[in-house]
């Protein structure tokens, strides 16, 4: 009996075990090293990605890492200044997305919510929040939208005036192989003003696309987000 039940294993494992194994094996490392989605559980980057989000991430945007590991194998690449990153937090290993304001080299600091780039600040215009795609009436009447030149990049960026926050900070310089990062819901995002600067072996890959959204389940699809660039 016993030796029937290893023969019966055996021949699975000949059959079908061995190419599941390798099949399991070449998905789930394509899924670590080449292209994943993350899923967005808040609001930390409103109005650019909404909680309920699922966004695609490239993970060759920059470079090639070992699957399930930060190790580089090759290296084409670095983040730009508003480039929307996956990465690890500094503080807990949590992946977070934000976007990248801070570049190795700059001197940052931050006035009333005005980032300040190597001495200049940067410029805003309000933006009517009617124009982008909100439902959430709450979102119209207790924030402000505003386009932000990031460099040449503009995108928008959401304040919240009776938000108590670290809206400004003294300049920092930020060291070679690290990031400044920040969401763009300012008034509440916990980012590099809380954590600190991310090192460059810890960005994961760039956040491309929105796959699919929802609005609080499944059963409230936002179809108007499917396959939405990020900018």
């Amino acid at each position: 009996m016993q030796k029937s039940w290893k023969a019966n294993l055996q021949s699975w494992w000949r059959g079908w075990g061995y190419s599941i194994l390798v099949a399991l094996l070449i998905a789930t490392s394509f899924k670590s090293a080449i292209a994943d989605w993350n899923d967005v559980p808040t609001g930390s980057m409103t109005p650019t990605i909404l909680a309920g989000d699922r966004i695609f991430v490239n993970k060759l945007a920059y470079d090639l890492k070992v699957p399930y590991t930060t190790l580089h194998l090759a290296r084409w690449g670095n983040p730009s200044r508003g480039d929307i990153v996956v990465f690890y937090s500094p503080e807990n290993g949590k992946r977070l997305v934000k976007r990248v304001v801070g570049l190795p080299g700059d001197i940052l600091a931050m006035d009333r919510n005005r980032l300040i780039i190597n001495g200049k600040p940067l410029a805003y215009a309000l933006i009517d929040a009617q124009v982008l795609e909100f439902r959430d009436s709450d979102l119209l009447a207790n924030h402000r939208i505003a386009s932000e030149n990031l460099a040449g990049h503009k995108h928008a960026v959401m304040f919240t005036p009776k938000m108590p926050s670290r809206h400004s900070f003294r300049p920092v310089r930020i060291p070679e192989g690290h990031y400044f990062m920040m969401g763009d819901n300012r008034d509440n995002s916990a980012d590099s003003r809380y954590f600190g600067l991310v090192s460059r072996r810890d960005i994961v890959g760039q956040a491309m696309r929105v796959v699919i959204s929802w609005e609080g389940s499944i059963l409230h699809p936002r179809t108007e987000r499917f396959f939405k660039k990020l900018i």
